[in-house]
């Protein structure tokens, strides 16, 4: 007999773990990461009409046409081979695996309302040690990503200083921050879902259990 089991920490755990997933997803495909020098616009002048040009690991973001008043957004790379740099290759690669980690721990922890062991094995368990992993393989990509500043990509939008690990007239964009946040967020989940895991299985879980309840709601 399935028992639906819902409690505060589970929930959380739960929920966290989706949002965590969907941040790294959204981060990722996000061309805002680094922040060109300050551009004019064509036609604009300087001050009001400047904008500032954005690159992600695998998109740009510029403005276009006549007057500047078009904003493009679009792979900049047609193939994994033309990536900026090789460090971003294997930074996208990391975090790439990290989102697909996360990704299917989401997943698993929408069905841990019903199933709470897998071969006997506490599924909160092992979505938690999961997500460990994962964190430290978004740690990886986050430090190999600013190794890659000093190509020429990078040194098209941030200035001929731009050198690894320092990115001259750029500016980090949120995208990065959100990385950043997802990350710490995968190893809060890893904590978590020990929390879900004694929730779960208290004393009065079991008693609610013994009850005959099949669907059991604790605070």
């Amino acid at each position: 007999m399935c028992h639906v089991i819902v409690t505060c920490r589970s929930m959380l755990w739960t929920l966290l773990s989706i949002a965590v997933a969907f941040a790294e997803l959204i981060a990722f495909m996000s061309p805002d990461w680094l922040l060109g020098f300050p551009r004019s616009d064509p036609g604009a002048g300087a001050g009001p009409g400047d904008y500032r040009p954005s690159l992600g690991l695998y998109s740009r973001c510029l403005r276009v046409g006549s007057r500047g008043v078009m904003v493009s957004c679009a792979p900049y790379a047609g193939a994994f081979g033309e990536v900026a740099s090789g460090f971003w290759q294997a930074a996208m690669l990391f975090l790439a695996a990290g989102m697909f980690v996360l990704g299917g721990v989401a997943c698993i922890s929408v069905f841990s309302m019903c199933f709470q062991s897998i071969m006997k094995k506490s599924i909160f368990n092992i979505c938690g040690l999961l997500q460990a992993i994962a964190g430290l393989l978004l740690m990886v990509g986050l430090m190999l990503y600013p190794a890659g500043w000093g190509s020429d990509k990078v040194i098209g939008y941030c200035g001929p200083e731009a050198s690894p690990f320092r990115p001259s007239l750029c500016s980090l964009g949120w995208a990065f921050y959100a990385a950043i946040g997802g990350t710490v967020g995968s190893f809060l989940c890893a904590v978590l879902s020990a929390q879900a895991e004694i929730a779960t299985s208290s004393d009065k879980v079991q008693e609610e259990i013994e009850e005959g309840k099949s669907l059991i709601c604790l605070l």
